[in-house]
């Protein structure tokens, strides 16, 4: 199986600790967060690296989801908005580069860091950032849904947020335009 794995370009993952591929995630982002306490740099470094995930969960990272991403962050760590653009830069960055594998590790080590509470702040966050940009399409409502679960949380706390959201869900979106064209 290794050769196959190796043939496809696929790196061998066995030997491979979970938890050193979340710190290969979040170390560059943590470090950007030099001015918190290391603990809660890596607790942000997490919340980053997961609305990047989500904001690029359709395939298309736009200006306004980077924008309220940084907004976000800026005024729940009370770093300068700068620093807190420069840390979701190297979050998309990271999410980015990196294999799947990593936003599913990333995540849970935020469930792992977090209390129900700040579970619940992010997935509002996580919202607000896919409804940056108009729209919080299907995918994305998935995303946030699969990141409930994997932080511990359900998919009906999931559902039960996404309700505040409805003006921006592609679906309704598509109804109510056609309701109109309907006039």
């Amino acid at each position: 199986m290794p050769s196959l794995l190796r043939f496809l370009g696929i790196p061998r993952q066995s030997g491979s600790d979970p938890s050193n591929q979340a710190d290969e995630a979040l170390h560059p982002i943590a470090s950007a967060l030099d001015a918190l306490d290391p603990d809660r740099a890596r607790f942000f470094a997490a919340f980053a690296y997961v609305l990047a995930r989500v904001a690029g969960a359709d395939l298309q990272m736009d200006r306004s989801e980077t924008d309220s991403m940084a907004e976000t962050l800026a005024k729940l760590t009370g770093i300068p908005e700068d620093e807190a653009r420069l840390v979701v830069e190297i979050a998309c960055s990271r999410m980015d580069d990196l294999e799947a594998t990593h936003n599913y590790l990333v995540t849970r080590e935020f469930g792992r860091l977090s209390d129900t509470p700040e579970k619940i702040q992010l997935l509002e966050c996580l919202y607000a950032v896919a409804a940056a940009d108009g729209v919080i399409s299907g995918d994305e409502t998935n995303e946030v849904a699969s990141i409930a679960e994997e932080i511990g949380l359900t998919r009906a706390d999931a559902t039960a947020l996404r309700s505040r959201f409805r003006d921006k869900l592609a679906e309704f979106q598509k109804l109510k335009s056609e309701g109109k064209g309907k006039n």
